[in-house]
């Protein structure tokens, strides 16, 4: 691992080409950040986990299967055994999506076992959540490639290798009873302020219905992932003369801050030479792969990046999506309170969820946790620049037919 004075090397391939040839492509450039990235260190025989969101339903823009199958090759060509893994639901439907062992290359083994029982318990303790189930297929591996989707997400802006690693690497009871909800252990509410009454008016305040009411406990509850929170506070408005909430930004940040130890607590059954980061930010949506839909894509096309520090690599992904900026026209109609002030210097992530979902916490709360560094050196390979100046042979493409 690189220390905090050393700059680690980020790999990019962009999605611009300067050529429309094989070798100029994007393709090509994934060839290339795998040679980089250097699988010489996976041991033959090695059990390799390829660690991906398969995702749900209807959604169809996570990491294609064509650079999944080019890295299980690359794996299996170093003498080792890749497989696929993720949660069991998302890894028993991932046919639709065209996840199969036949297409990938490799078995596809859900993380923690077919009833989500493998699991291995790890200790955290952060803000009341003392033990976590960690999936003991990931526990067992010999070394780790983490394949993640660089796109947005509800409950913090931004969802790459860390998020990858630090929900889907967890069993159906850690994600959803512990890691989701860690927000609610900031006070938010003052209920001996609130009169039921003065609840209500709170929740039909809310745009996106993330307030919900329980009359018969009196108790106000949020749903996180649905709060746009400096963007909107319509709440807020409804409460200027109670002044019964209180919602802060160390809410939000609690939640980045988890994923982090708990994406620390898989990274340590690996050895940092067995380590290996690739983000595909290729079709960038505002949420999550869990939503389970086709999304709009708010984000240009980026490329792929690879590194073996997750930090660094998790830092060149937002800088460049920074730089790439909103496809405005493409915001969905259900954000409401969207930040285009120009003059803001505000991450793309964070004009569409509000600023106390800042996506740059991550990385802050990794190298803290010491996972990696968030200086950088971006080596770009095979650059429009670059292949724009070879002259290219005179027959590549595939002529019909290819077979006879």
């Amino acid at each position: 691992m690189n220390t905090l004075s050393e700059r680690a090397k980020v790999y990019f391939g962009s999605i611009q080409h300067g050529r429309d040839a094989l070798f100029a492509s994007l393709g090509a450039k994934l060839n290339k950040l795998i040679e980089l990235l250097d699988f010489s260190t996976i041991e033959r025989g090695d059990k390799v986990a390829v660690k991906m969101h398969l995702g749900y339903y209807d959604g169809c823009q996570t990491v294609p299967v064509f650079f999944v199958r080019r890295i299980v090759q690359a794996v299996k060509k170093a003498g080792a055994y890749p497989f696929i893994t993720d949660n069991p639901t998302s890894a028993y439907n991932a046919v639709d999506r065209g996840y199969t062992s036949e297409t990938c290359g490799c078995p596809i083994i859900p993380v923690t076992g077919v009833k989500d029982k493998y699991t291995h318990p790890v200790t955290i303790g952060y803000r009341g959540v003392d033990t976590l189930e960690m999936g003991g297929v990931l526990h067992d591996a010999d070394a780790l490639i983490d394949l993640a989707h660089a796109k947005g997400h509800a409950n913090c802006g931004y969802a790459g290798a860390i998020k990858n690693l630090a929900i889907g690497g967890y069993s159906a009871q850690s994600r959803w009873n512990k890691i989701h909800g860690v927000e609610d252990s900031i006070p938010w509410w003052k209920p001996d302020k609130c009169t039921p009454e003065h609840a209500q008016r709170l929740v039909e305040a809310c745009p996106y219905s993330a307030l919900k009411y329980d009359a018969a406990k009196h108790q106000l509850s949020i749903e996180w992932f649905r709060c746009h929170n400096s963007n909107c506070l319509e709440c807020y408005k409804v409460d200027k003369k109670v002044r019964c909430l209180d919602i802060k930004p160390e809410a939000f940040a609690a939640f980045q801050e988890l994923m982090v130890l708990t994406a620390k607590q898989v990274l340590s059954r690996f050895n940092e030479k067995k380590r290996f980061f690739l983000n595909v930010a290729l079709q960038i949506t505002p949420d999550c792969d869990c939503l389970g839909i086709i999304q709009p894509c708010v984000v240009p096309d980026v490329g792929i990046l690879a590194s073996h520090d997750i930090i660094a690599i998790e830092q060149a992904t937002l800088d460049l999506i920074q730089s790439a900026g909103l496809i405005e026209r493409s915001i969905p109609p259900y954000f409401k309170h969207v930040n285009l002030n120009p003059a803001a210097k505000l991450h793309p992530f964070t004009r569409l969820w509000g600023q106390m979902k800042n996506p740059y916490l991550i990385t802050e709360f990794g190298e803290k946790h010491g996972l990696g560094t968030r200086k950088y050196e971006l080596i770009e390979v095979l650059s429009p620049e670059e292949t724009a100046k070879v002259t290219p042979p005179e027959h590549e493409f595939e002529r019909q037919p290819t077979f006879y």
